[in-house]
């Protein structure tokens, strides 16, 4: 992380790892999706809703992976310095808080059929909806402190705060009694059937390297606005 402080040195790796994450990311997740609309077959007690879950559960990982990055960004401004963390942070807060949505908007279009309600104050959905609240706030003190000229200290403290959201929601389903189902996928393997859960690593995999690549854009985006504002200031000082 320390050999890619260096802004010059970090746009030269990521002007190239831009396109190559997301045009490998698109290629895995309409891959992905294809199949697993097309090449398995439906659940027998979901029938073709299961399908839904390459989208949820991706969705519903980088929403949660999203906090965790800008937590880890967190740390390295206010430990180390890190002159890219606050950059960093930024970028993803976005691009988390789209996934955040995805994973309640999918998860509300699963429930109808399978709960036979559109919304309940489950307590996977809820604390997954408070991520999505906690992602909105962050981008506006972000942005706030950004405008004010600050160093972003107290958006990083807010995404560390906001990071006790994480374990919450991952085990809202063992400390709650939930309508959402358990935890289906581990490290001790699947309750999922292979013929169905084979295409979900394509969709995993591939909205991860988009989730990347975007990630990366913005951090270049946010860069260029920095130095656009620092030729500004020079230009009007006497």
């Amino acid at each position: 992380m320390h050999f890619l402080a260096n802004p010059a040195r970090f746009l030269k790796f990521a002007r190239p790892a831009t396109a190559w994450l997301l045009w490998l990311g698109l290629a895995l997740a309409v891959g992905g999706i294809a199949a697993g609309l097309t090449l398995t077959p439906p659940d027998y007690l979901q029938g073709e809703t299961v399908r839904i879950l390459y989208i949820h559960v991706p969705a519903a990982w980088l929403g949660m992976a999203g906090w965790a990055g800008i937590a880890a960004a967190s740390v390295s401004q206010l430990v180390w310095r890190h002159p890219l963390a606050a950059v960093a942070g930024r970028a993803m807060a976005p691009a988390g808080a789209t996934f955040a949505v995805i994973c309640l908007m999918t998860g509300s279009i699963w429930g109808r059929p399978t709960w036979g309600t559109w919304w309940q104050w489950d307590g996977r959905l809820t604390s997954m909806l408070i991520l999505f609240f906690l992602y909105l706030g962050y981008i506006a003190l972000a942005s706030a402190e950004r405008e004010r000229g600050g160093e972003g200290r107290l958006a990083a403290i807010f995404g560390l705060v906001g990071a006790i959201n994480l374990p919450i929601i991952h085990y809202s389903v063992l400390w709650w009694r939930t309508l959402h189902q358990g935890q289906s996928i581990g490290l001790g393997g699947s309750s999922i059937d292979s013929s169905i859960l084979w295409p979900l690593p394509l969709t995993m995999l591939g909205f991860t390297a988009i989730f990347a690549a975007v990630v990366l854009m913005l951090m270049r985006a946010g860069l260029a606005e920095a130095k656009v504002e620092a030729r500004l200031r020079r230009a009007a000082a006497p």
